[in-house]
């Protein structure tokens, strides 16, 4: 509770929870994706709190990330270079996480979305055009780009756990359990 790593891992439950049951009714095909989105929220009971939760969950992750961050800056945490290298590498797989998130409801600024950001790819020199290439499966933004990115945001919040608990581990290898540094008498 020092620094919003408790409601990190609270807000992560609930997207991984939450993940876990708007899936089970999400169709990943650039056909019916936006219907079963709607689907979710018009028929299915209470889709319409799951996927708000969800959603608006993975909002405050983030600014509970941003604290997190915010407060390691302030207090110098990046010595603990394992420990921070951790969390760096957690902030960037969260925030992939978050992206192919937002591009599966498959409507216009989400399709938009995953044709620009993706294609930001192509300006790595040489191989730039062939990662973006494999990215899309094919030569546009498809239907193999919309079953990836929903293989993949349903794999990340795992993956994220895992990292957190690595974290965790190096956090408290180095015996940080007053960040504050406080006299414990």
């Amino acid at each position: 509770w020092w620094n919003f790593g408790s409601l990190l891992g609270l807000c992560l439950i609930v997207q991984i929870l939450t993940g876990i049951f708007l899936a089970m009714h999400y169709t990943a095909d650039i056909t019916l994706a936006f219907s079963s989105v709607s689907h979710i929220c018009r028929d299915v009971n209470y889709g319409w709190l799951l996927r708000n939760v969800h959603a608006n969950g993975a909002s405050l992750f983030f600014i509970c990330m941003y604290c997190h961050i915010g407060r390691g800056l302030y207090y110098g945490s990046y010595n603990k270079i394992e420990t921070w290298n951790v969390g760096v590498i957690l902030f960037l797989v969260t925030i992939l996480t978050a992206f192919m998130g937002y591009v599966l409801v498959w409507g216009q600024m989400s399709f938009w979305a995953a044709t620009v950001i993706t294609n930001l790819v192509s300006a790595i020199p040489y191989i730039g055009t062939t990662i973006v290439q494999w990215l899309w499966g094919g030569f546009s933004v498809d239907n193999a780009t919309l079953t990836r990115f929903f293989a993949f945001h349903f794999l990340f919040p795992f993956i994220i756990a895992a990292l957190a608990i690595i974290h965790l581990v190096f956090l408290h290898n180095s015996s940080t359990n007053n960040p504050v540094g406080l006299n414990s008498n």
